[in-house]
């Protein structure tokens, strides 16, 4: 149990930003799922995941997701693989990443 009353999940937090629609919401939450095991630590209240494309499904688009806690610092990631399933993968991977190692910075040693 993550202790916090209200756990932040993908489908509570993640809003489409400038070229996804509300019509990509339901696959990329689905895509994101894993993260949820890592936002739970954080209040959906004050949890935000912002995702967004440039240029997209063109030569050099570029995928951004944005996470922003109470607890940490905003978190950035971003890909530009030519491929906007490999990218949105890319982007959301790294988030596990960063949210894991920011976590661990957290923790009580």
């Amino acid at each position: 149990m993550s202790g916090v009353a209200n756990p932040a999940t993908v489908e509570q937090c993640l809003r489409m930003g400038a070229g996804f629609t509300e019509g990509d919401r339901t696959w990329i939450a689905e895509q994101f799922g894993p993260l949820d095991t890592r936002l739970a630590s954080f209040d959906a209240d004050a949890t935000e995941l912002e995702i967004s494309v440039k240029d997209r499904q063109s030569p050099g688009q570029k995928v951004t997701l944005e996470c922003w806690t109470r607890d940490l610092d905003k978190i950035v990631t971003t890909s530009t693989e030519d491929d906007l399933h490999a990218a949105v993968m890319d982007v959301r991977d790294d988030l596990r990443r960063r949210l894991t190692d920011a976590k661990g910075r957290r923790s009580p040693r």
